[in-house]
C-alpha cells in the first residue's frame, strides 16, 4: 500500500447544478462555496456539448477531444481536494451519445450542462493535498 489514511463521513449534498453552466466549474463552485475541501461525488443528467480529455501514460500528458453534441451521463465520479492551496475536482465522465456509443474521459472544462444531479459527500478528518509525482507524471494524493 503506497499511502491511506481514515477518513469520517460529513455532510451529504443534494445538488441540481445549473442548466447551460460548466459542469466541472460548477462542481468545483459549489464546493467553494460550501466549503468542502475533502469529499467524493457522483453525477448524472444530460450534456450539450463535452471536453474531456486521456492521460497519455507515456507522454505523460493530457490529449483532449471535444464533442459538439447532446449526450447522456451515463457515469460521472471523482473526488475533490486540494492542489497548491486551491480546490480541484478530479473527474471521470461516461458519455453515451443518441446510436447508445458511448465515450468517455477525464472531465475538462467545455462541458454544458443540460441537465445534472449530483450527490456530493464531504470527508472529514482527512486531507486530500495532491502533489506532483515524478513516476506517473501525475498530481497523486500526499497521504
Amino acid at each position: 500500500m503506497e499511502g491511506f489514511a481514515e477518513a469520517s463521513l460529513g455532510r451529504l449534498f443534494v445538488v441540481r447544478l445549473p442548466h447551460g453552466g460548466d459542469l466541472l466549474e460548477s462542481i468545483k463552485g459549489f464546493a467553494v462555496e460550501r466549503g468542502v475541501e475533502a469529499g467524493v461525488l457522483w453525477v448524472i443528467g444530460a450534456v450539450r456539448k463535452a471536453s474531456i480529455s486521456f492521460y497519455d501514460q507515456a507522454e505523460k500528458s493530457y490529449v483532449k477531444q471535444s464533442f459538439e453534441e447532446p449526450m447522456e451521463i451515463l457515469a460521472c465520479t471523482g473526488n475533490i481536494g486540494r492542489l497548491k492551496g486551491e480546490t480541484l475536482v478530479h473527474a471521470h465522465i461516461t458519455l453515451a451519445k443518441r446510436n447508445g456509443e458511448t465515450v468517455g474521459g477525464h472531465l475538462e472544462e467545455g462541458t454544458t450542462i443540460f441537465s445534472a444531479e449530483m450527490f456530493l459527500l464531504e470527508l472529514k478528518k482527512v486531507a486530500l493535498n495532491r502533489e506532483y509525482d515524478e513516476t506517473t507524471g501525475l498530481n497523486l494524493f500526499r497521504l
